[in-house]
């Protein structure tokens, strides 16, 4: 064969797999779709994702279902979903947690930018300390730092698991503070945010999502947010700095992740749907109740910002010493 039938019979197999991948893009979904949510029911991740997927069912008609995997600060379910077959009926809800996760986890049988490919970053609201208003009579944040440093070790905060920004917001406004609280580890925020609207811990630094509908409600009481400003939905609540903690800022994040392999075609299918999802008038409600922007950040820009936070988190978690409970 020639140099010129060769050109040519690369040119038909490449215009081939790409006229397959677009058929197989244009059929897809055939079936219901799967998100790997890997915390509990009721927490932050759910308050995003669960909008999501049903805005996503009328989008794709067909059902979008969230299985719930919780353990490990999320990777346990993390673990499974990067181990899905990459058809394109399986995707993984991450977030912050798991770029947490490699600096306290030496031996996770998955990684978190090799095994997976990022979609597309769904929200990012910000951390806020909540406390039980029967258990905790502070009203401000100041006085609540009194109290903590006038009783040392009295109070325990609760966490979505060890690991996640929950854990670790705890263990920095500890070291900012110079205070001492007790950390209790939860299989996932919502457990975690029974207990504290339950009164059986006084204290989380919860995601604002898991935790807005009951500071709204009265059930829990919000001293500050982790945030360099206020959050429009809760235009009372101070930032940390405004209270009187400057340098306390934690985010939390959330996104949408393909298992490798997964035919490009069909992620990036999924990405147009969920850029078309985050613009729709149900969303942006949702999102803003729960004190989220809502981002356009997709595909390598997404890919970047989880391996600058992976790198910052390993920071934090090695300057601090935080160690696993």
């Amino acid at each position: 064969m020639n140099s010129k039938s060769s050109w040519f019979a690369l040119f038909m197999l490449l215009a081939g797999s790409a006229v397959a991948s677009h058929a197989e893009a244009q059929s897809w979904p055939e079936k219901p779709i799967t998100f790997v949510v890997p915390f509990a029911a009721g927490g932050g991740t759910d308050a995003f994702a669960r909008p999501l997927a049903a805005q996503l069912d009328t989008q794709l008609k067909t059902r979008v279902l969230i299985e719930n995997r919780a353990g490990a600060g999320g990777t346990v379910g993390a673990s499974q979903a990067s181990k899905a077959a990459p058809d394109g009926y399986t995707f993984f809800v991450g977030a912050a947690h798991h770029a947490i996760a490699p600096a306290l986890y030496p031996n996770l049988d998955y990684n978190l930018e090799r095994d997976f490919i990022p979609v597309a970053l769904i929200a990012r609201p910000p951390q806020v300390i909540v406390v039980n208003p029967d258990k905790v009579t502070a009203k401000t944040l100041a006085e609540f730092i009194a109290y903590l440093k006038a009783n040392p070790d009295k109070l325990n905060y609760g966490s979505a698991g060890g690991g996640t920004t929950h854990h670790l917001a705890g263990e920095l406004f500890k070291i900012l503070t110079k205070t001492r609280i007790v950390h209790v580890p939860y299989r996932g925020a919502g457990p975690a945010m029974q207990d504290l609207v339950a009164g059986h811990v006084p204290l989380v630094f919860d995601g604002l999502g898991s935790s807005a509908a009951q500071i709204r409600d009265g059930k829990l009481r919000a001293l500050a947010v982790a945030a360099p400003k206020r959050v429009p939905a809760f235009p009372d609540v101070p930032t940390a700095a405004e209270a009187g903690v400057p340098g306390y800022e934690v985010s939390t994040w959330y996104g949408v992740f393909a298992p490798k392999n997964t035919p490009p075609a069909i992620v990036e299918r999924m990405t147009r749907e969920l850029q078309k999802a985050m613009q729709t008038a149900a969303i942006k409600e949702a999102w803003e109740r729960n004190g989220s922007d809502v981002p356009d950040v997709t595909g390598k820009a997404f890919a970047t910002m989880v391996s600058a936070e992976t790198v910052r988190w390993q920071k934090v978690v090695t300057e601090a010493g935080v160690k696993l409970d």
